[in-house]
């Protein structure tokens, strides 16, 4: 089956994973911008208790799933996890039972697409997916959300 195509310019992913406790009630975020800066999706969601390392892992999934299900050949991914992207950069080992499938699963998509970057920033550089991972915890443990 052929992945449609939509532009081959890169994309950047901003990811964000955390927990309320580790474990503890956790989300991710996803903030995706076009070649141009423009704000081309969010994604979010509450993932029940799990770890910090979890919750990045599973950002980082979901912005391959975006590429690859959107038509994007050529993805970057900017992470504030300094443990996640030097594992996926194979400068440290996955030791983790829980990480390891997460890990194995990120590089199989990774393989799929034409080009992948990724990046360590610092938390104040991820300030967009860092709102969206706090909104879907908020949201999973029945806070209320106001604007």
């Amino acid at each position: 089956m052929e992945r449609p195509q939509k532009d081959p310019a890169i994309i950047t992913a901003f990811c964000d994973g955390g927990s309320r406790g580790n474990p503890g009630p956790a989300g991710f975020g996803v903030y995706i911008q076009g070649a141009h800066g423009e704000s081309i999706g969010e994604l979010s969601e509450f993932l029940g208790k799990r770890t910090n390392n979890f919750a990045e892992y599973s950002a980082l999934l979901a912005a391959l799933n975006f590429a690859l299900e959107q038509g994007y050949p050529r993805l970057k991914v900017v992470s504030d996890s300094e443990l996640m992207v030097k594992q996926i950069k194979g400068q440290y080992r996955v030791n983790s039972p829980e990480l390891r499938p997460l890990y194995e699963e990120a590089k199989r998509r990774i393989a799929r697409l034409d080009s992948f970057q990724i990046q360590h920033v610092l938390r104040d550089k991820n300030k967009n997916a860092d709102r969206l991972a706090n909104l879907a915890m908020d949201k999973g443990m029945g806070r209320s959300i106001t604007a």
